[in-house]
């Protein structure tokens, strides 16, 4: 349960953004109903993660793979079960969601994946970063790639804190 109560979604001050979510998202998620108790917050937060997830040249596949990852490093159970979905959409299938927790010994995984694995693992984990690990990877991607790659691992680090601390799973009453 939630730490804090969800923010009521017929305040008329935060309605023009309860209403941008809906049209982006299809409806307000518990997350984006915690973030309208601050609307600067909500609204810097759905710009940055659109951007992410709908803007970027970044393989969908890719992203839903490293966003997952991060959920089960983090134990983000929410962020997990949001993004699991999307993941197999894009082409990852349920052999590899089963295997992420030991994908170092799975061969379920193409040596690229490997590479952004290894990398959202050190960024999660660690936060310093080898810098071996970002040469590696450009050989497989654009600096504009990488970029949204880096981008992305820390915007869902960044979701699946906010997420944790905020007690925020997808059984709550809103």
């Amino acid at each position: 349960m939630a730490r804090i109560p969800y923010a009521a979604l017929d305040d008329t001050t935060t309605k023009p953004l309860v209403d941008r979510i809906v049209k982006e998202r299809g409806s307000v998620l518990h997350l984006y109903q915690m973030l309208l108790h601050s609307p600067p917050v909500a609204e810097g937060w759905l710009n940055y993660l659109t951007a992410i997830r709908q803007k970027s040249i970044l393989d969908a596949a890719l992203r839903e793979l490293v966003i997952v990852r991060v959920a089960f490093i983090n134990g983000a159970a929410y962020e997990a079960e949001q993004h699991i979905p999307i993941a197999i959409k894009a082409g990852i299938n349920q052999a590899q969601i089963d295997a992420l927790d030991a994908w170092e010994s799975s061969d379920l995984f193409s040596p690229m994946q490997r590479r952004v694995l290894a990398l959202t693992d050190e960024m999660t984990r660690k936060v310093h970063v080898d810098p071996s690990l970002v040469e590696a990877l450009s050989g497989d991607f654009s600096n504009q790639e990488i970029v949204e790659l880096v981008a992305t691992i820390a915007a869902y680090n960044m979701v699946s804190r906010f997420l944790e601390a905020l007690g925020i799973h997808s059984d709550d009453k809103r």
